[in-house]
């Protein structure tokens, strides 16, 4: 196995919605935002679903990579309810090993509802489930040490148990990868996340505004000069500017393609942390790892969802 990837399990839920229906309803664009089950239900009612998929950060790089014919799995947690059937059935459909074996839960399986504006950007409420209840028990540690390179995502340390499973993978691992998955992430966790980045993380993705609120900075040269300093493999993704690797140090940019109809930046991130792992574990060098980074998001933002 190459790549396993641990996450939240969920079910994504998309419509399109107008800025005054964020503005209505206090939501922040372009932001992800935890909800409990009466709230989604409340929000889903004054809505018109486009698609339900089974989703999660982690879950859609996954699939990504399985897409391009690499050995991957994922360990997510979902209920025995309709909504758990959905998820398993949406990663078999796709190639991808599902390592966790779902029971009755007290609580359901986990929904996000992503609200898709006029331009392009998307909105997240989500409802945990019990996707917010994976623990260490959930991972098995001889799994993560067959797994060449074990993906996790920031959104994990959003509730106390999965916190446990996060640190568990770490330590099992041969190298680890963490998307920071979020600017209110980044600021709820600073302190943890820094530490991680620092001490136990190998392999980085995170976007501008994650990697300069990370680190309190002023400006993305101080971003760079951070990244250079640790000598790890920390991967910034910068929109139309394209994206950029500090690898042990040194840097390689790629630009961004152009001229693209852009319809939704659902899964931009998760298809370009596909493209990039799917280039490290085939031994591409770095350059050609943004690249094939950058052909993965270029097309996924080019329809709807997050998956290609």
């Amino acid at each position: 196995m190459k790549i396993l990837g641990i996450g939240n399990a969920i079910v994504d839920v998309l419509c399109r919605v107008n800025d005054e229906f964020l503005e209505k309803n206090s939501l922040q664009k372009s932001t992800m935002k935890l909800i409990n089950e009466k709230e989604f239900q409340s929000l889903l009612s004054e809505l018109t679903i486009e698609e339900t998929i089974s989703g999660g950060s982690v879950a859609n790089s996954i699939v990504g990579l399985s897409q391009l014919g690499d050995n991957v799995a994922f360990i997510g947690k979902v209920a025995d309810d309709d909504l758990g059937q959905k998820y398993e059935d949406g990663l078999k459909k796709e190639n991808v090993n599902f390592f966790y074996n779902k029971k009755k839960e007290p609580i359901p399986t986990g929904s996000c509802l992503i609200l898709i504006t006029p331009d392009s950007e998307r909105t997240m409420c989500t409802f945990l489930g019990t996707a917010g209840k994976i623990s260490d028990h959930d991972i098995d540690s001889d799994l993560i040490q067959k797994a060449d390179i074990v993906f996790l995502e920031g959104y994990l340390w959003d509730e106390g148990d999965p916190k446990k499973a996060f640190e568990k993978a770490i330590n099992s691992s041969k190298r680890a990868a963490m998307s920071l998955s979020d600017l209110f992430c980044v600021e709820r966790h600073k302190k943890h996340f820094l530490e991680l980045v620092k001490y136990k993380l190998d392999i980085i993705f995170a976007n501008e505004q994650e990697i300069l609120s990370l680190i309190d900075a002023k400006s993305f040269d101080d971003a760079i000069s951070f990244a250079k300093e640790l000598k790890k493999n920390i991967i910034i993704t910068r929109g139309v500017k394209g994206a950029v690797a500090i690898d042990k140090g040194k840097i390689i940019e790629c630009n961004a393609k152009e001229n693209l109809k852009i319809t939704d930046l659902t899964g931009a991130g998760d298809l370009f942390a596909a493209g990039y792992l799917h280039g490290i574990i085939n031994n591409l060098d770095t350059k050609n790892c943004l690249n094939k980074g950058t052909e993965l998001s270029s097309k996924i933002i080019q329809k709807i969802g997050a998956r290609i």
